[in-house]
């Protein structure tokens, strides 16, 4: 039987996943657990034929309660690379632990206020080394969030890979205080305030990367928990045809950006891709002749040319106050960062009917919900029907990496596609017909990385005018949407499947309710 073979280049193992082999026999046996799939213990071997590996693999199964394993061949770099995973991120942070446990003996023996230690230890190197640790481990495994969660008796540490949690970390409870004390520095944020959430940023320069780290803390019922975002600041904004845009939902995109006036929304949940998507837009848009402005919460990437503001609520500067002030300096494209109340949603309409591009998002769960979401906010349906161009909703999708053999679906599988095919427009059946006609053959996903958008846009069109004028029910926005040829998110996420850019378990997964 041939044994496929595993990339383990820049693979983040997540710690529970390394648990199940010793670190010793992972080393001598020259074999390392990186993932874990329906129920199946994935296992590269530098030599899948050493007997000796197999046999001391089988023994762990045996005492694991007979743990199923597949194994899978390895790159020899690779594979020390991803060994060294078991002593890096845990073997830092407990060198630096041991520092700490002396620097909190001392204080204890000197019985300094508590306030004072923490403070004091914060500063000192051992605590600054191990959240320097954290940090530096979370940007080379590409995470996109840090979460340090207090448990009643220890302090876990979680890193978000391709928009997926995973446990990578298990701290002492008693250093919590002051490990939130050092990111509440690093952010300015009040130390002795723990009783309501705060937010604060700062930057970092790590790898050569210039990387800012949003901080959100909150308290629970065991201590503050801090989730921080990260944002590599060197990263260039993406074409929307990177970002996974394509045939219908990119041609009426690009039409719509054309027009010199009038609203484009964003939507999606959290964590979807939004800000992403407009930075695309602005960077299509951006060029000397116009003045462009944008309000953020908070300014996640810089663009050269284009005038960025963040908003600060605790001083009274929101979105509606901001963009009275936009307003008042002769825009020609303005960016909203989110449309959040009535007032906002008032503001960003009056702009985009008075000769303004106004680009914004919006939290719905997808396109044709923007428009009785902004009804619902106090709008006046002529008023909206007048300024808005464009919405387009999305997801975020893990992307495949790399692809093994290509099999026929099975008819459960088939079954989806073909119900999605059926009520898809004509447009977008004569579009796909070659794509969608059975038997469907779908790639087997040997590993993924990085993400990519699956997309669906609604324009605004005299028929669909009409409609908000006499009726918001979801079935005529859905035959209107149909008319229009709209390819639906589902849709869309089908044929990457079908192309190998996704697999159809993801697509599932983040399109599906």
């Amino acid at each position: 039987m041939e044994i496929p073979s595993a990339n383990l280049k820049d693979r983040l193992i997540p710690k529970e996943v390394l648990n199940y082999i010793p670190q010793e026999s992972a080393s001598f046996y020259k074999m390392v657990p990186f993932a874990w799939s329906n129920g199946i213990l994935q296992v590269a071997m530098l030599n899948p034929q050493d007997i000796n590996a197999q046999e001391a693999l089988k023994f762990i199964s045996q005492n694991n309660n007979n743990l199923k394993y597949q194994i899978f061949s390895a790159r020899q770099e690779e594979l020390v690379k991803a060994i060294k995973q078991y002593g890096d991120l845990a073997g830092e942070v407990n060198q630096a632990l041991t520092n700490l446990e002396a620097e909190l003996k001392r204080a204890e023996a000197q019985k300094t206020e508590e306030k004072v230690a923490i403070k004091s230890l914060t500063e000192e190197a051992p605590i600054t080394r191990v959240v320097a640790v954290i940090l530096r481990h979370a940007v080379d495994g590409n995470a996109s969030d840090i979460h340090i969660e207090p448990e009643e008796e220890k302090l876990r540490v979680r890193f978000r890979v391709d928009g997926l949690l995973h446990s990578s970390l298990i701290l002492p409870k008693k250093i919590h205080a002051s490990i939130v004390s050092r990111i509440k520095i690093l952010s300015k944020l009040k130390i002795d305030e723990s009783r309501k959430p705060q937010d604060g940023r700062f930057r970092a320069v790590i790898r050569d990367k210039k990387i800012d780290f949003r901080v959100s803390t909150m308290p629970t019922n065991h201590g503050e928990k801090v989730v921080m975002r990260l944002l590599d600041v060197t990263v260039g904004l993406l074409e929307l045809s990177e970002l996974g845009m394509t045939d219908r939902n990119l041609e009426v995109t690009q039409k719509a950006l054309q027009k010199t006036t009038g609203l484009i929304l964003v939507t999606g949940p959290t964590g979807s891709g939004k800000s992403t998507t407009l930075y695309s837009l602005l960077k299509i848009l951006n060029e000397e002749a116009v003045n462009i402005i944008t309000l953020e919460d908070p300014i996640e990437y810089w663009i050269e040319g284009v005038n960025q503001s963040q908003v600060m609520p605790e001083i009274g500067y929101t979105f509606a106050s901001g963009l009275r002030s936009i307003l008042r300096q002769d825009p020609d494209i303005i960016m909203v960062g989110e449309i959040r109340d009535a007032e906002t949603a008032e503001l960003a309409i009056h702009a985009a009917l008075t000769g303004h591009i106004v680009l914004s998002t919006l939290h719905t769960n997808d396109a044709k919900g923007a428009i009785p979401r902004l009804i619902d906010m106090g709008l006046e349906p002529y008023l909206l029907i007048s300024a808005l161009n464009l919405v387009i909703a999305q997801r975020l999708a893990r992307k495949v990496e790399k692809l093994g053999s290509w099999q026929e679906a099975s008819p459960e599988i088939q079954a989806v596609f073909q119900t999605a095919f059926e009520s898809a427009s004509e447009e977008a059946k004569e579009r796909y017909q070659e794509k969608f006609k059975p038997p469907l053959r779908l790639p087997e996903v040997k590993s993924e990385k990085g993400r990519i958008g699956v997309f669906e846009v609604l324009e605004m069109t005299p028929q669909l005018e009409q409609l908000v004028m006499k009726s918001l029910s979801d079935d005529a926005l859905t035959k209107e949407a149909r008319r229009q040829g709209m390819t639906t998110m589902l849709q869309d996420g089908l044929i990457k499947a079908l192309g190998g850019l996704v697999s159809i378990k993801e697509v599932m997964r983040v399109v599906q309710d």
